[in-house]
């Protein structure tokens, strides 16, 4: 019995999210024409010109963050490792990937902010 329940569950939940998403954003156009604006002028449309930018640094940062855990792992723990070195060297993978991504959107974010402020001056 439970076997049939989920599949039908879990297609009548994504009609429902399907027509709710589409229904509100009928809602919100219409609003919108009412107040006298133009509906296909929505934000979403405008370019984001820093984007590929950003993704590009977050994938160099996360490239380096393995590169240097792997040399960290491979120096601190040479030869064989235990299971509980193993999940050290785990733990130590997430964390370069984590600072290294973040420090590549930290500089993302350093760059358009240079940018934008070379705009604002001229």
């Amino acid at each position: 019995m439970n076997g049939i329940l989920v599949p039908i569950s879990m297609f009548l939940g994504t009609f429902a999210m399907v027509f709710g998403i589409r229904y509100l954003s009928n809602k919100e156009k219409m609003a919108m024409i009412e107040r006298g604006m133009d509906p296909r002028l929505n934000r979403a449309s405008v370019p984001k010109p820093y984007l590929s930018l950003k993704f590009g640094l977050l994938m160099v940062g996360v490239g380096l963050g393995l590169l240097v855990a792997l040399f960290t792992v491979r120096g601190v723990f040479c030869g064989s490792m235990t299971d509980a070195e193993e999940g050290q060297a785990v733990a130590i993978y997430f964390g370069f990937v984590g600072i290294f991504g973040g420090l590549g959107l930290i500089t993302s974010f350093l760059i358009e902010k240079k940018a934008i402020e070379k705009d604002y001056k001229v």
